[in-house]
C-alpha cells in the first residue's frame, strides 16, 4: 500500500458533499468515482475505503468498476500531462523515437509521473492531428511535426515556466 495522501478530515471535507449527491441512488458508482477523481485528481485507495464506509458500496465493487474503465487513474498526475500519439501516422513519422526521448529526459515511462509531480506521460492511440505527425499534447497545447530534439525543447520550455 502506498503512503496515504489524504487525511480522514480532508476526505470528509472534500468527499462528503459528493457522497451526499449520490446517497440512495442506484447505479451511481461510475459518476461517484468520476466526481471523486475530479475532486482529488485520481481515485486514491483511501478515498475508495472512505466512500465505501459512508455509502455501503463494497470497496471491491468500486475497484472493479474503476479498473474496468480507462478513464479512472490510481496515481496522481503531474501538473503537465503529456499525451504522445502512437497512431499510425505518428508511428510512421517516428513517435517511438520521441517516446524514447521523453522517457530519457524525464526518467519515467508511460503512465508514470515525475517525482516532483511536474510531468506525467500517457501514450494514446490517436490525437486526431495526423497532418501534424508526430504529435503530442501537453495539457491542451498541441505540439506537432516533432523530432526527439524538438520534444526535449518543449519539455525544457515548459519546465522553466511551470515551476
Amino acid at each position: 500500500m502506498n503512503k496515504l495522501e489524504f487525511s480522514r478530515a480532508d476526505l470528509e471535507k472534500r468527499l462528503d458533499p459528493i457522497i451526499e449527491r449520490y446517497r440512495g441512488k442506484s447505479g451511481a458508482t461510475i459518476p461517484l468515482l468520476a466526481d471523486v477523481q475530479k475532486e482529488l485528481g485520481y481515485v486514491a485507495e483511501e478515498a475508495v475505503s472512505y466512500v465505501s464506509e459512508k455509502t455501503g458500496i463494497p470497496a471491491a465493487e468500486m475497484f472493479g468498476v474503476a479498473t474496468f474503465y480507462a478513464m479512472f487513474r490510481f496515481k496522481p498526475q503531474g501538473k503537465f500531462v503529456i499525451k504522445l500519439c502512437r497512431g499510425t501516422a505518428c508511428h510512421v513519422q517516428g513517435s517511438a523515437r520521441i517516446a524514447e526521448q521523453l522517457e530519457r529526459t524525464l526518467g519515467i515511462e508511460d503512465g508514470d509521473t515525475t517525482g516532483d509531480k511536474l510531468f506525467s506521460i500517457q501514450y494514446v492511440a490517436c490525437l486526431g492531428c495526423c497532418s501534424l505527425a508526430p504529435v503530442m499534447m501537453v495539457n491542451e497545447e498541441v505540439h506537432g511535426r516533432l523530432s526527439p530534439e524538438k520534444a526535449a525543447d518543449v519539455l525544457n520550455h515548459i519546465s522553466k515556466r511551470g515551476k
